[in-house]
């Protein structure tokens, strides 16, 4: 029940910070929710309906690695997915500037994946592959979320322009430190 509670607070929190921040000022994220803003921005494909084509075979993988992080992973991607395209009316809301948007986007992001990978679901795409690498290579999730994210930031800077790639660059850090400090396990006494 935590896990499916865990999921619907974290896409919840996605889908505002995707659609209330990052979106009005072409801002980017990285991994899937990146590629599918990409997407978004270039050809006005709705960013949840990229993301869920574009996890299709991470998710083949995933099936074969653990069939747990299969199940959760992707009820956590199709409902965050669902998010992103069903809060869309969010992108009218909100009028910050460029940098404060990018990092309450960040933040508000970073809470929601980290919220989701705390109780091991994710939204899927590349950080659902993080956290498979990170089970593999004992590295923290969130530095290889932030690798991945930066990588996806480069490939889409003539999309958006030098400044608001900048900006961008300030989301994933924030989503990667909120994820970090969120998706340590719990400790028990």
């Amino acid at each position: 029940m935590e896990k499916i509670a865990a999921i619907f607070v974290g896409s919840l929190l996605i889908g505002i910070g995707v659609n209330g921040f990052l979106v009005p000022h072409h801002l980017l994220d990285g991994g899937i929710i990146g590629i599918g803003l990409i997407l978004h921005y270039h050809y006005d494909i709705p960013t949840g309906l990229s993301m869920m084509i574009l996890s299709l075979p991470l998710y083949i993988l995933v099936w074969f690695y653990n069939k747990d992080y299969f199940i959760y992973g992707i009820f956590g991607f199709l409902t965050s997915s669902f998010s992103i395209d069903i809060l869309s009316f969010l992108r009218e809301i909100f009028s910050l500037n460029l940098v404060l948007s990018a990092i309450l986007g960040g933040v508000i992001i970073g809470v929601g994946i980290g919220v989701m990978l705390r109780f091991e679901t994710s939204t899927g795409g590349t950080d659902l592959l993080a956290q498979v690498l990170a089970n593999i290579l004992s590295i923290h999730v969130g530095i290889i979320i932030f690798l991945i994210d930066g990588i996806v930031l480069l490939s889409g800077y003539k999309i958006v322009g030098i400044p608001t790639l900048i900006a961008s660059f300030m989301t994933i850090f924030c989503v990667a430190i909120f994820t970090t400090l969120l998706s340590k396990k719990k400790i028990s006494i």
